[in-house]
């Protein structure tokens, strides 16, 4: 168990200032997205806040048709509550059982299971609808919300410790209820009558004072958690009061139980330790950091173990939404750094692609892939890709005799950043693109190479 002292000593947590990220327009036009989700394919699955799931396509195209809209079930006052999380069952090709966490309309949280449709695979049927398990909400914060399937097969559900502020009610350190918890059960075989098991190494079976369900304690808001899916390990970003945003690692090798400190601690600061147990019974986060420079509330988010960037692999996404910063932690020599870069956004979700690539998604509704710098833009190389005539009117030439990247795709945003024109790269050193069905004004050119470069040019239209 690791003691407050040793997390000190041993784990010290240094914050850089770099720009060696690119955020690259994935979709837009989305309505308040706070889950992303793949079910096993290149498609993605985004949750919206008010009740909807749209499937967003391999090129960032959006299905016409919504995946599921329970909107008449969800809770639609915005804030912290509403359509939360999105979970699709392992064996989600074979049975289509997926899995939505949800504040129902009198407020409280729902997990309920639902079926795809056995004519359409990207349309559900929302009279579907098992509830699996239902905990009352005491205030309309902290709802926790996230949803994720372990190696182990069992579902895990976080829980927040009930609202307010401070944990009025204690909750977190109440193992007689379900708030500010980590949640695990055994969704297999559910039924109306059984829509859940309790897995026999659950942490607390065997005692009569607690809740069988709970893996682990001591949340306050943990708003988002993910397993890496490379060791299994978990991985929670967890909300803070008003000093400190957390991070928590937990190794795949634990067998639950673990008590995570708040409302004792926040991050490795005591908070309020009436009636707590010592600080070397609690496991303290891996990394945290202060409300400093405006930050305010920490989004969880991945280990990015995709390919195309080497430099990422094994570093830890997060986000704080009040400073519009995302940040990335990463193991050096026993010390983790953290590195927080500026961009515009309401990051409230991160998303893994079914190939490990990272996205991330603003709450203003558009979603964007996450570039390493270094690897996505060559100045000296792009440049010399000229673009003429610019102001242009009814053609758009690029000139692509100076140099030998291998151009895929060219996309034109408009100044909301939506894609209003994707054309694929054609085989002529100078290639032309009618622009004269676009209207007058100010537009964004992307060109992106064969392996991830991408060069980013404005473009007015006359």
């Amino acid at each position: 168990m690791r003691t407050l002292a040793t997390l000190l000593s041993l784990l010290s947590l240094t914050l850089t200032c770099a720009q060696d990220l690119t955020l690259d327009l994935f979709v837009s036009n989305l309505d308040r997205p706070v889950n992303i989700k793949h079910a096993g394919d290149d498609k993605l699955y985004v949750a919206e806040q008010d009740g909807r799931i749209k499937v967003i396509n391999a090129d960032g195209t959006v299905e016409s048709t919504l995946f599921l809209d329970i909107d008449d079930r969800v809770i639609n006052s915005g804030n912290e509550r509403g359509l939360l999380g999105l979970a699709f069952h392992p064996d989600y090709a074979t049975n289509g059982f997926f899995f939505v966490n949800y504040s129902n309309n009198s407020g409280n949280t729902v997990i309920a299971r639902f079926s795809r449709s056995t004519t359409n695979p990207l349309v559900a049927d929302p009279n579907s609808e098992l509830i699996i398990l239902s905990y009352t909400q005491p205030f309309s914060n902290h709802n926790g919300g996230e949803l994720a399937f372990g190696s182990d097969g069992y579902l895990y559900i976080s829980s927040g410790d009930g609202g307010s502020g401070g944990d009025p009610q204690d909750n977190s350190q109440n193992l007689s209820n379900l708030l500010g918890k980590l949640l695990r059960i055994d969704v297999n075989n559910s039924s109306e009558a059984a829509p859940y098991a309790i897995p026999t190494d659950n942490p607390f079976v065997s005692n009569a004072a607690a809740q069988d369900e709970i893996w682990s304690y001591g949340l306050r808001n943990p708003w988002k958690f993910s397993f890496d899916r490379d060791t299994n390990d978990l991985w929670i970003g967890d909300v803070g009061q008003n000093a400190r945003e957390e991070i928590n690692l937990t190794p795949a090798t634990d067998t639950g139980g673990l008590n995570y400190g708040w409302r004792c601690y926040e991050g490795n600061i005591t908070f309020n330790t009436t009636n707590c147990p010592p600080a070397s019974n609690l496991t303290f986060p891996v990394a945290e950091y202060a409300h400093t420079g405006g930050r305010c509330s920490i989004t969880g988010g991945y280990i990015y173990r995709g390919t195309n960037y080497p430099n990422l692999q094994g570093a830890y996404f997060f986000a704080d939404i009040c400073t519009q910063e995302i940040g990335y932690l990463q193991l050096d020599n026993g010390i983790w750094t953290s590195t927080f870069e500026n961009f515009s956004g309401t990051w409230v979700a991160f998303g893994e692609a079914v190939d490990g690539e990272l996205l991330v998604a603003s709450l203003s509704g558009a979603i964007y892939k996450i570039v390493d710098s270094a690897l996505s833009i060559n100045e000296n190389a792009l440049n010399v890709i000229s673009v003429f005539p610019n102001p242009a009117k009814n053609e758009l030439h690029l000139d692509f005799s100076n140099t030998t990247i291998q151009i895929s795709s060219i996309v034109i945003y408009d100044i909301q950043g939506k894609a209003i024109k994707n054309v694929l790269r054609n085989n002529q050193t100078i290639q032309t693109i009618k622009v004269s069905d676009l209207s007058k004004g100010i537009y964004i050119m992307k060109m992106k190479s064969i392996n991830g470069t991408i060069s980013t040019q404005k473009l007015i239209l006359n």
